[in-house]
């Protein structure tokens, strides 16, 4: 018999899809906290499922939502990326790409621009989001480790 007056605590929250992002290994400190923000930006607009409830605090401040699940984020050498990539358009996940031409763009329009100038197989990846199963998605990062 449970004599706590404690309420039971809800069961664990699953997800059966995974968001995970995958970071060229020599990339600077300021740069992969870069490239972590413009790529998950790009799943949350294209993926609504992904975002949970807005925030209110105590006080009912508002805050904007969030990403309804965690964000695991890897680390790779530039060819394990490349591969990852690949995969990722293999199975038709949805997808945002950082290249490393985007550190010289100032703005939207001219990021656009450097992605499309460059073909598929010749992107300098320094970055790759994607959603999807959470299998599918271990299969496009495999090879990759959790970054430290």
């Amino acid at each position: 018999m449970n004599t706590s007056t404690e309420p039971p605590r809800p069961e664990p929250i699953r997800f059966d899809t995974k968001i995970a992002v995958l970071l060229r290994a020599d990339l600077e400190t300021w740069q992969r906290l870069n490239v972590t923000s413009f790529l998950v930006s790009g799943l949350g607009t294209q993926l609504p499922e992904v975002i949970g409830e807005p925030y209110e605090d105590a006080d009912g401040v508002p805050y904007l939502p969030m990403f309804r699940q965690p964000v695991m984020v890897f680390e790779a050498t530039k060819e394990t990326l490349a591969t990852a990539h690949t995969r990722a358009l293999a199975r038709a996940l949805p997808r945002a790409v950082f290249t490393a031409d985007l550190f010289a763009t100032g703005n939207d329009r001219d990021n656009r621009a450097a992605v499309r100038a460059v073909p598929t197989a010749d992107l300098d990846l320094v970055g790759l989001a994607v959603h999807g199963p959470r299998n599918a998605v271990d299969k496009v990062v495999k090879g990759a480790r959790m970054h430290p």
